[in-house]
């Protein structure tokens, strides 16, 4: 389907950040855009003018309509609160922040929406190769099955961001990203021809049932239900086939085991070969048999001829809890780098399938 056919692009309600979009931001993206202001002219900002010549120059979009899109775009203060770093506080703990995602009311959710899409997801398995509780944990994590995609006007927050990001070590490098991003929202309009001020979505930007930044819009979102449209905050059926997409073109394996709990077997504290496989990166380069002198597993289910990357959970001041996590899990940090955030999909979908099948 060319991307030219997509229409109708509007959202609901409430939160994450990337691929959009990490879970923590689900909570904070209720907050509601009352504080957005007109105080701040955008059309008016150098770097504004800078960046509507050139998207002229490679899109052909008249500069003349681009001052007056950011002539009625508010500055939202505090999507831009929000991206500050948080202060330092207590240490990172897995548990507490699992008992935030799988919890009764997603797993109810869960459920319905299973019982709901169920020929979907099979159709969306059987053509990605994405098991139906892999989709079902990642939109239960971001939005609660729609029930919770934002209520920022996109174009307002990613226009705050890519000019006005807060001061962090990491500030040019975001507010770069968040320009292709509101490049990407730009075109999406301009190719759907729907008023760019109709996409709403998390502070971050992030839109619809699986919180899409729109680059991830425009390069894996699919007209799932086949009527000749892409979307992503009204049709369940795409956002389960754009899920499965995304995840397949990050690396995903049809019929790979996702995860296995691992144990210590050696001193955590003087384990060298612990620490460097540590330092891995978000990606799978160990055979068991290379971890075996100071990790196992004891499930018999963990295939030897693969390859798996370490996962360290911390828990406080408790102790951490490790997993051996394959190339699927991998890719599933893809759509938010966080050990936490793809876990608690991988357990949140595990959980609602035990439940499905014990019913």
């Amino acid at each position: 389907m060319k991307f030219s056919r997509l229409v109708s692009f509007f959202c609901l309600s409430a939160s994450l950040i990337q691929p959009g979009s990490d879970a923590i931001a689900a909570a904070k993206s209720k907050l509601p855009p009352a504080a957005a202001t007109n105080t701040v002219h955008f059309e008016q900002w150098p770097e504004v003018a800078a960046f509507s010549n050139d998207m002229a120059s490679k899109h052909g979009i008249d500069p003349a309509y681009l001052r007056a899109v950011f002539a009625r775009t508010r500055y939202i203060e505090s999507a831009r609160q929000l991206m500050r770093p948080a202060p330092a506080g207590k240490p990172k703990n897995w548990q507490a922040y699992r008992a935030r995602f799988v919890e009764g009311k997603r797993i109810a959710a869960g459920l319905a929406f299973w019982d709901k899409y169920s020929a979907t997801l099979e159709r969306a398995q059987k053509q990605y190769g994405v098991p139906a509780e892999i989709i079902v944990g990642l939109i239960g994590v971001e939005t609660i099955y729609g029930q919770h995609t934002g209520s920022f006007r996109s174009i307002d927050a990613l226009t705050t961001l890519a000019f006005d990001y807060p001061e962090t070590p990491t500030r040019d490098a975001r507010m770069q990203f968040f320009k292709q991003e509101l490049e990407s929202l730009l075109l999406i309009s301009k190719e759907s021809e729907i008023d760019p001020f109709a996409f709403t979505g998390s502070y971050a930007g992030a839109i619809g049932w699986p919180q899409f930044m729109p680059s991830s819009i425009r390069a894996y979102a699919v007209d799932f239900d086949g009527d000749g449209k892409i979307n992503l905050s009204t049709s369940a059926v795409d956002a389960i086939g754009s899920v499965a997409n995304y995840l397949a073109a990050h690396g995903w394996k049809a019929n790979l085991p996702v995860a296995f709990p691992a144990t210590l077997t050696g001193s955590e504290a003087h384990t060298a070969e612990l620490q460097s496989s540590l330092s891995q990166g978000l990606k799978a380069t160990y055979l068991l048999s290379e971890l075996s002198g100071f990790l196992s597993t004891a499930s018999s289910a963990a295939p030897s001829t693969i390859q798996y990357g370490v996962v360290d959970l911390q828990n406080g001041d408790a102790a951490t809890e490790y997993w051996l996590g394959s190339e699927n899990f991998f890719a599933i940090t893809q759509y938010n780098r966080s050990y936490f955030y793809a876990m608690s999909v991988f357990e949140l979908g595990r959980v609602i399938a035990i439940a499905r099948e014990n019913r």
